[in-house]
């Protein structure tokens, strides 16, 4: 009798690094993978790896129906494992784990979690572990800043939480910078969820955005993995669109152990820094869940959510040896978005415009893999083309 393979759930399907997880864990025969989103479609509900489809109430804006519907499915299709790819959704799940039943969620505890993705305990965090970062002073509300005793500007005003729980829906928020008083002021009374929740104003830091992507077994490192950003979304600085697998930086990752270790640390995390021009790393901020650039690191060698499943699964975990550097992804339409927005910019000369026209066109076969489009894997490259599109029409 053939043993029952186990059913695993992989959840914000229109997400890339949901792609790159139901297809690493697709490539395991004893697992069935199945996928689910808020969307009629989703990217990775088109790959071969998954068998069902979902599609659920929004965990942001209807999360008590995303729960009920969750639980119900959980056990009318015998649902072994979860593994959400959004902050929203892990953080949701980990609030209300007694509604998953048996359900195994491969992260840290809630508070864990909490204490390395609020931004304010995490700078008190390092601190305590000589880990730098940008000068800081922490707000419980707009109300509170003395904006005529704030000195130096530019200055970053940074919400400890990117996502705010309110108890019934979630309220997205973001990093602004002011550069001057003004502007700051106008931030502080014009940001609706700064006048009851916690900030920091943090000093401006110039320079490259660096980080380090681990996992963790019961404070215990597994794998580490870097890479760099070649090409980004918007093109001054946003999402990767052309990335490398790189070298770690020892620095980075003493740091990455100091933080990860002292909150005795699960699963995977992105630990970002900021590297000024003259080679001093400050953190940023801890992201606590999958990141977007996955598939780099499995093309790479360093397969983050099979190795995950072995550690939640209670498996043997693969050895992790050295990882190809030098290994790129192209995410092809986002590189598309990104030079199209350089060719329209005035932050560009005409020559750096004429440069990001050749790189664009320049094929480098050997070295670079789309992030989408597979051969052995095309619907989801044929899903996306249309969404785009669909997009372009409208």
């Amino acid at each position: 009798m053939a043993q029952r393979r186990q059913r695993i759930l992989v959840l914000d399907a229109n997400q890339r690094s949901a792609l790159a997880v139901t297809r690493s864990l697709g490539r395991i025969p004893e697992l069935a993978i199945s996928t689910a989103d808020s969307t009629t479609t989703a990217l990775a509900g088109y790959s071969r790896y998954s068998e069902n489809y979902y599609t659920h109430p929004s965990p942001q804006h209807q999360p008590e129906a995303f729960l009920s519907w969750l639980n119900d499915t959980i056990r009318a299709e015998a649902i072994d494992a979860l593994f959400p790819t959004t902050e929203i959704t892990s953080q949701l799940l980990l609030m209300n784990s007694d509604r998953i039943g048996h359900c195994l969620l491969p992260f840290a505890p809630y508070e864990t979690v909490m204490s390395l993705a609020d931004k304010g305990k995490l700078v008190k965090l390092a601190q305590s572990v000589d880990v730098p970062t940008p000068a800081s002073r922490h707000y419980c509300r707009a109300g509170d800043v003395e904006t005529e005793k704030v000195e130096k500007f530019p200055v970053v005003v940074k919400p400890c939480l990117s996502r705010i729980w309110t108890g019934q829906q979630w309220l997205d928020t973001a990093v602004r910078v002011a550069r001057s008083r003004a502007e700051l002021e106008h931030i502080l009374t014009a940001t609706d969820y700064l006048q009851n929740n916690e900030f920091m104003l943090q000093s401006f830091v110039p320079g490259t955005g660096a980080g380090i992507f681990a996992l963790y077994d019961q404070g215990e490192p597994v794998a580490f993995f870097a890479h760099q950003r070649l090409r980004e979304k918007p093109p001054q600085g946003g999402v990767s669109v052309l990335s490398a697998s790189a070298a770690i930086n020892p620095r980075l990752q003493e740091m990455a152990r100091k933080l990860l270790s002292a909150v005795n640390w699960h699963g995977v995390a992105m630990i970002e820094f900021r590297m000024t021009p003259d080679g001093h790393p400050y953190l940023m901020e801890v992201n606590t869940r999958f990141w977007g650039s996955l598939q780099l690191a499995i093309d790479a060698g360093v397969d983050f959510p099979k190795l995950l499943w072995q550690i939640t699964a209670q498996r043997p975990v693969d050895p992790v040896g050295e990882y190809r550097v030098g290994r790129r992804l192209r995410w092809l339409l986002g590189d598309i978005d990104s030079l199209y927005l350089a060719l329209r910019s005035r932050d560009f000369t005409r020559w750096e415009k004429l440069a990001r026209l050749i790189g664009f066109f320049i094929p480098r076969p050997f070295i670079t893999r789309h992030e989408v489009n597979r051969l052995g894997d095309l619907r989801p490259a044929w899903a996306e083309v249309k969404a785009y599109v669909r997009a372009l029409r409208s």
